[in-house]
């Protein structure tokens, strides 16, 4: 499977997961993709921690605004009723727990569901961003990723080793092979992806999964 179309699998999936009249914040990566993919029926405010409430989809190419870019510095586009802030604003939004659900990408997850997305020692990052405050601050937390790196390791693991961004914050994880929910019992497999089986999504996780009793393809 091709890297668009399985971004292309995560986003639309996670589209589902959003609820009439939620404010959403959409990172960098992955997530970006999500707004292309609203249902028509529902309705969303999305949220850029760069100081935007009200993001539409990615502008058609040629129609781009030079001015108008989301926290990952990519074009975007603004609908009707959209408003513009400064960033004390923005956080002051995040942190006062206004935001239904954040859609975060992420390096590692494990089974207690801490979430390492921030950097890998030894490697140049450009910084935090906003993913500390949005995973405490945000009501849910939905991470959207591939499900194996580029060498084809698991990423959900029993334990993340690498530097976390939040202890105990992540709600559900959607990737290209799976949805999985974060429960106090520990990872519950609800559905898996198009062309993949339960026993494929077991071998390509560290992390031991719980198996729901009615597991759907998505």
């Amino acid at each position: 499977m091709d890297s668009k179309l399985i971004k292309e699998i995560i986003a639309k999936r996670v589209a589902k997961e959003l609820n009439d009249g939620d404010v959403v914040n959409l990172g960098i990566g992955i997530p970006t993709l999500v707004a292309n993919y609203i249902p028509e029926e529902v309705e969303v405010t999305l949220q850029s921690e760069n100081g935007f409430l009200g993001l539409g989809p990615a502008p058609l190419p040629g129609e781009e605004n030079q001015n108008l870019t989301n926290a990952g510095g990519k074009y975007v586009t603004i609908n009707n009723g959209g408003a513009f802030f400064d960033s004390a604003m923005s956080f002051a939004i995040i942190r006062g727990g206004h935001v239904d659900a954040t859609v975060l990408g992420a390096l590692q997850v494990d089974q207690q569901g801490n979430l390492a997305n921030w950097m890998i020692p030894g490697k140049l990052v450009p910084g935090m961003g906003g993913a500390m405050d949005l995973v405490t601050g945000a009501k849910r937390v939905i991470v959207a990723m591939e499900h194996t790196d580029k060498n084809g390791m698991p990423k959900i693991l029993k334990n993340c080793n690498l530097p976390l961004t939040g202890k105990n914050v992540v709600d559900l994880i959607i990737t290209e092979k799976a949805l999985i929910e974060v429960t106090t019992e520990g990872l519950l497999l609800r559905e898996i992806g198009p062309g993949t089986s339960v026993d494929e999504v077991v071998k390509s996780t560290e992390a031991s999964l719980i198996l729901d009793d009615n597991i759907k393809v998505f």
